[in-house]
């Protein structure tokens, strides 16, 4: 589906009055029946899956590995200057696990599981549990085991249940992002009774039970979950793993249109508000009715990305030369609504620091673009399709656009396609079927290498940009497990960031911000690197 400049005009306006109404009904209703203890949250796309660990399950889903399931530890958290709750990367709190200890040699760490703590049907949470969990996610393949691999968790031999309560993980190699890979929503601790009586010989892991049916142990329980529509958890009133949740029930209810979500909040039908444009966002907090909680989204960059195996994105110079093409600041202004971080304008292609991410060394300049393309031979440029994920038109679509209008001034000629939510992980990181595309990748743990690991590197579901280059390769693997101290990471971070300026299969345009909209009775709310809501710590006032 083909867009214009027409769309952009309407993508910048707020449909005020909107589509609202048809929502009336519903909303009414929930407000009605104990909304004192009901959390409702509209967002623009639900979830796909019960299953973090079942192939093309989408980001909203990861919202159920973290409030339906526990893990052995979690991230604590810190307080930004502006009061937004985060996470904190340098400090791990118990979750299943009460206590934990390293080995004398350093080879091993064991577990302590709580006494007491049970899924929800009432059965124990065993190390026979976690163990067939972390089994299952080194064993599943794709997006679950290459997450446990870069914490060099890699098969079911390392994962020992040593008696009922004490699980023990003997390390592979010394590795900086082993202790914080168990705190990500990959590593979720199932009933692995109930898995277990579900599997098949076809399919051992219980791959399409756990799909539709979740077996955990978290704060929350499944009440319901109509695909495509909403998905509503209710308390469990025996969770063990931190203190209760602060509201009973939440209710996660997919909105397409912007425009009512932004409605539904105004008008108090809507406690939470996800998924708006920045412009928006931008709006409510100066309005000060409403809590709009900000943070910059760490190892994340908007970027566009370019196939390297597609015709002229095969050479450098043409890349380059794209880079170059970019309206940057128009971006920046007038899509995001300077709710980020600027990425460009960079002095060196030699980085001084390490910082990540940081500005690359590209700024619009139309003649060195030209210039470019002709030494490359495209002076007379060339035509690309350029998709971007209809689940994020808010800033996406003007961003598209914008960059339509810079590159044709060069002689590219994109062709601007509109893909469902629902369809781009499949077509974009998956088939890798688009030779131009919008990225929006975060990175979960806050490492320069290990966004390498999961974007540069050959063969990585993230790697949209079908890039190999054989010093990246190298130097991400020697630099992923290393600490940060080593007298040699500094120099190899700077190699791949040097090189990712050179070669620029993927253009950053900013570093975004997380924003959340929230009704000043609603408290609790942290950001966390995976994006979603974490509502175990919600409490709402009465209004």
């Amino acid at each position: 589906m083909t867009i214009d400049r027409r769309d952009f005009l309407r993508l910048t306006a707020v449909g005020a009055g909107a589509a609202a109404l048809p929502m009336l009904v519903p909303f009414g209703e929930s407000r009605a029946a104990g909304r004192a203890d009901t959390l409702l949250v509209v967002v623009g796309s639900t979830v796909n899956s019960m299953d973090i660990h079942r192939a093309g399950t989408n980001r909203p889903s990861y919202a159920i590995a973290v409030n339906l399931y526990d893990r052995l530890v979690g991230f604590g958290t810190k307080t930004l200057s502006d009061g937004t709750e985060m996470y904190d990367y340098q400090t791990l709190q118990p979750e299943i696990a009460e206590s934990w200890e390293l080995a004398p040699d350093g080879n091993s760490v064991t577990f302590k599981l709580r006494e007491g703590a049970t899924f929800w049907d009432g059965k124990p949470i065993t190390a026979a549990d976690v163990k067939w969990s972390f089994d299952r996610a080194v064993s599943v393949g794709g997006f679950p085991s290459t997450q446990m691999r870069a914490g060099s968790l890699e098969k079911p031999e390392q994962f020992t249940a040593v008696d009922d309560l004490t699980f023990r993980i003997d390390f592979l190699r010394p590795s900086k992002l082993t202790m914080p890979d168990l705190a990500v929503p990959v590593p979720i601790i199932f009933n692995s009774k109930v898995a277990m009586a579900n599997a098949t010989k076809e399919d051992p892991w219980a791959t399409e039970y756990l799909h539709r049916n979740p077996a955990g142990s978290g704060a929350f329980m499944l009440e319901r979950w109509d695909p495509g529509q909403q998905v509503v958890y209710k308390r469990f009133d025996n969770w063990k793993s931190g203190p209760l949740p602060g509201v009973q029930r939440v209710i996660m209810r997919e909105i397409p249109s912007a425009s009512t979500r932004r409605a539904l909040l105004e008008r108090g039908d809507a406690d939470v508000s996800l998924d708006l444009p920045p412009k928006d966002f931008a709006e409510l907090q100066a309005s000060g009715k409403y809590t709009v909680a900000a943070a910059p989204i760490e190892n994340s960059m908007i970027a566009i990305g370019l196939d390297t195996t597609y015709g002229p994105f095969k050479d450098k110079r043409v890349r380059q030369a794209v880079a170059y093409a970019i309206p940057y600041r128009q971006i920046f202004e007038q899509a995001a609504f300077k709710r980020g971080i600027p990425m460009w304008g960079g002095k060196s292609f030699d980085p001084a620091t390490i910082e990540w991410p940081q500005p690359f060394p590209y700024d619009t300049d139309y003649g060195k673009a030209s210039a470019l393309l002709a030494e490359a031979g495209y002076a007379d440029g060339f035509e690309v399709p350029f998709a971007f994920n209809l689940g994020f038109a808010q800033w996406s679509e003007p961003m598209a656009l914008l960059v339509q209008e810079g590159l044709a001034r060069v002689g590219i000629r994109t062709q601007v396609e509109k893909v469902p939510g629902a369809n781009w992980r499949t077509q974009v990181l998956i088939e890798k079927k688009w030779p131009m595309h919008i990225k929006n990748f975060g990175g979960w743990l806050n490492y320069p290498d290990y966004y390498s690991y999961w974007v540069y590197q050959d063969g990585r579901l993230f790697n949209s940009m079908n890039y190999r280059n054989e010093t990246v390769e190298t130097v991400t693997d020697e630099a992923l497990h290393m600490p940060v101290d080593h007298p040699e990471y500094e120099a190899r971070i700077k190699t791949l960031i040097s090189t990712f300026f050179d070669e620029v299969p993927l253009i950053p345009v900013y570093q975004p911000y997380l924003d959340v909209a929230m009704q000043k009775n609603v408290t609790g709310y942290k950001y966390y690197f995976h994006r979603q809501l974490d509502t175990r710590a919600f409490n709402k006032a009465a209004s």
